[in-house]
């Protein structure tokens, strides 16, 4: 029955396909009468391109006044490492002025930058993660927005994980950079959706509410298999990094690779004491990735490059990758560092690992977690699950 349900689902989600997704950058006529006449300010990427042009060559060639670019995470054109400290500076093809929230380390804009705009639009393709930075980004910017009363606007993009919810719900006393909401490792939201979720929920500080609009994607649901026309990072280089994110980022909470510095990182696990495995590669310094876990470090470890991305769908948020690599290299709790609470969000993973619960066993406990937050969600969604 499950497996009759899992084709359904896909076939349901090629039918979709069919038609072309559009995203809500494209859908200009939803969106261009709000910021005319207006001083815009652009939150996006290299990931903001309507068709074939960026987001702010779109609006230039169309005569609006964008006064400023802010930059997330990588930078905006997504060259830079996670994390990196990014400086501001001026857009080469525009002349106009990049403002970093990366900068600072505030991740917030200061109220004289807030002084410059009358509109926000934000435009970033995100992956559904909760440890991927870009929706915290945008909750810091609708947060600036609410104290500063200007208006934002959401050209939502698809989630090429949005048709599934996994994982626990943030305890928020992990909260940090890669855990800023109390929602799941994979939330299965758009950053539309999660915008609404947000001020509907008050989850800005003291109960503040952004003027926010969504310009929604047409052509999607949550069971659309959406490909990403452009790198959402520099170490998402491809569809399967994408979809063994959520469980392969569990290893920058321990002292093993995931193949940071190679040409196929979040595919691939290794340790130089890794045993029995024929597999190995060695972590460089590369642009996205200048200084890796074990760098120059032969590792020994498993390639999950040709696993497919069926499996990958049907296991979600697996913990059994992590559980095998913590067998295998048998030091107890040395395995771990005190950033894999902030990934998980919790504190009875590590603890369910050591003690040798499987990943199944592990999983059941966040059951009710997914179903409390799957109802709690509802209200918000934009497109069909």
């Amino acid at each position: 029955m499950k497996k009759i349900l899992f084709i359904a689902l896909i076939l349901s989600s090629i039918a979709v396909q069919a038609q072309t997704v559009k995203v809500g950058a494209e859908i200009t006529d939803a969106y261009f009468p709000l910021i005319r006449g207006k001083r815009v300010a652009v939150m996006s990427n290299q990931t903001g391109r309507v068709g074939n042009e960026h987001l702010v060559d779109l609006l230039i060639r169309n005569k609006f006044n964008v006064v400023g670019i802010f930059s997330p995470e990588h930078g905006f054109r997504g060259t830079a490492d996670a994390g990196e400290h990014v400086a501001n500076s001026v857009d080469e093809k525009t002349g106009v002025p990049v403002w970093s929230l990366y900068g600072s380390g505030s991740g917030k804009p200061s109220a004289d930058k807030m002084e410059k705009f009358d509109v926000l639009l934000f435009d970033l393709q995100d992956v559904g993660l909760r440890f991927y930075t870009y929706y915290a980004s945008m909750a810091r910017l609708m947060d600036a927005c609410a104290e500063h009363s200007k208006k934002m606007i959401v050209l939502d993009r698809p989630n090429p994980n949005g048709f599934f919810v996994d994982g626990p719900i943030l305890d928020m006393k992990h909260k940090s950079g890669v855990g800023w909401l109390p929602i799941p490792v994979v939330h299965g939201m758009t950053l539309g959706e999660l915008a609404l979720m947000i001020n509907g929920e008050k989850w800005l500080p003291q109960g503040r509410i952004c003027d926010v609009t969504v310009i929604p994607c047409q052509n999607y649901t949550h069971q659309t298999r959406y490909e990403l026309p452009v790198a959402p990072s520099p170490n998402l280089p491809n569809t399967q990094s994408i979809y063994l994110y959520p469980s392969t980022c569990l290893f920058e909470g321990t002292v093993v690779s995931l193949g940071r510095g190679t040409s196929f990182p979040f595919q691939v696990y290794g340790h130089p004491d890794y045993k029995g495995s024929d597999f190995s590669f060695t972590p460089r310094s590369v642009p996205g990735a200048k200084n890796p876990p074990l760098l120059n470090k032969k590792c020994y470890g498993v390639d999950l490059r040709n696993v497919s991305q069926e499996y990958i769908w049907e296991n979600g948020f697996d913990l059994s990758y992590v559980i095998d690599a913590y067998k295998n290299l048998k030091m107890g709790d040395k395995f771990f560092t005190g950033f894999f609470e902030k990934l998980v969000g919790v504190d009875y993973i590590r603890q369910d690992i050591i003690a040798g619960k499987s990943a199944q066993e592990i999983k059941d406990k966040w059951y009710c977690d997914v179903v409390k937050f799957k109802q709690q969600r509802r209200p918000y969604l934009l497109y069909g699950e």
